[in-house]
């Protein structure tokens, strides 16, 4: 292992109103501690090239604070970077806060981050391509936030083989596997390879800028508490999902937050899977899955979504406790093509909410809901046709009834306070 200093280089329905309320005010203050200026010592500096985030304050989630001025830097601050080389069968550990170039080429070697949890470690990719046989390449033990970029026009490749080693009571089942918060950016590109997941995060995940791609026998991207994305290029090959955002302890959590960027996903199962919100609010998508977007509460409100599904388009799915089911489309052009059988385009095992957009579905059964159908707004074309009229897989039919929409209520509920996951 070679280290030198680097001196210069470049509506939400609860099971009660109250319940709602009191869990929506708690994570929503989550959700400002998961922003703010990431200032201090381990900051970046001003003249970092920045990027931006087209995020929407009164939807399903309140996104105003979610992304900070760090979070969206593609460039870090070199001037005290310390640079690390990868070498056969030697792991690096970092226990530090800091910025760190991690370059060379290696086989089993570990990158560990076991610093303290109050520090915000930088791990800067810059030509740097690993292979392991059964252990994560990125290695997260502790830390408050860790932020991976790839360097300018680099090109990363990281990859684990065989079967995963637990390290303890730890089932460590990715190629970057973090305890503690995560950021992807940069201005390079990252390729990982997988025998399970691809990337884990036990907190969350935000992803910013820079090309990914994933490549995984299991899920390309799993996270307990969030993922949350505001630009970049992501393509994703899962044998299980996509996106996998699961909190099984605390069911307001586990979810999906996309303002923007590219995701191209070919999925086995979801290519994007919440356990309770979905969000879009931007973004060009491609989806090739056996179904497109499942959550408890899948919120569309902008950006381009094409989808081919074997099940079901978007999946309004009965996974939260705390949330009411509802797939809600407020904006975006949709078109959704589902494979013959018994499948849906779109379907909801709770309330239908269509207040604008543009839908195109190509189905034997375009829709159905278990709930109410409620829809004041938007274009719905079903097989080449616009009609005024749907029809559920059970023959309830609904028809356009005109008024205003809105943003971000309670599902079932027409245009209300919107709601703070």
């Amino acid at each position: 292992m070679k280290e030198t200093k680097k001196s210069k280089l470049p509506k939400i329905a609860a099971l009660a109103l109250a319940a709602a309320l009191i869990v929506g005010l708690g994570v929503w203050a989550i959700l400002g501690g998961l922003g703010g200026d990431d200032t201090g010592s381990n900051s970046t500096q001003a003249g970092t090239q920045s990027g931006t985030a087209n995020v929407t304050s009164d939807g399903a989630i309140d996104a105003s604070a979610l992304f900070s001025s760090r979070d969206l830097r593609q460039a870090a601050d070199l001037q005290e970077a310390v640079t690390r080389e990868v070498t056969d069968g030697s792991d690096i550990s970092i226990t530090t806060a800091g910025v760190y170039i991690l370059s060379g080429s290696a086989k089993n070697a570990t990158i560990c981050v076991e610093a303290d949890k109050e520090d915000r470690v930088q791990l800067v990719l810059d030509g740097l391509e690993v292979v392991n046989d059964d252990s994560p390449v990125i290695y997260v033990k502790c830390a408050d936030k860790v932020f991976i970029t790839t360097a300018e026009n680099s090109e990363n490749t990281l990859s684990v083989t065989g079967t995963f080693t637990a390290d303890g009571t730890t089932n460590t089942d990715a190629v970057i596997f973090s305890k503690d918060d995560l950021v992807l950016n940069g201005l390079g590109s990252l390729t990982i390879e997988s025998s399970d997941n691809g990337i884990s995060g036990k907190d969350g995940i935000k992803l910013t800028g820079g090309t990914l791609r994933v490549t995984a026998a299991d899920c390309a991207i799993e996270v307990n508490d969030y993922f949350a994305m505001s630009d970049g290029a992501v393509t994703l090959s899962a044998g299980n999902d996509g996106v996998h955002s699961e909190n099984n302890g605390d069911t307001s959590l586990g979810w999906i937050y996309i303002s923007g960027g590219t995701m191209d996903i070919t999925a086995a199962d979801d290519a994007l899977h919440a356990l309770s919100i979905a969000q879009i609010d931007g973004g060009v998508f491609h989806i090739s899955a056996a179904e497109g977007i499942e959550a408890s509460w899948a919120q569309i409100n902008d950006g381009e979504l094409t989808i081919a599904a074997s099940d079901d388009g978007i999946n309004g799915a009965r996974k939260s406790t705390v949330y009411s089911t509802c797939v809600e489309i407020n904006g975006g052009a949709l078109t959704i093509t589902m494979a013959q059988g018994d499948t849906d385009g779109i379907d909801s095992n709770g309330d239908l909410t269509i207040t604008g957009g543009t839908i195109s579905v190509n189905a034997q059964s375009a829709f159905d809901w278990d709930g109410t159908l409620t829809w004041t707004g938007g274009t719905v074309s079903v097989n080449g046709t616009e009609v005024t009229e749907i029809t559920n897989q059970f023959g309830v039919t609904g028809g356009f009834t005109g008024g205003p929409g809105g943003m971000g209520g309670f599902p079932g509920g027409g245009s209300g306070s919107p709601g703070r996951p």
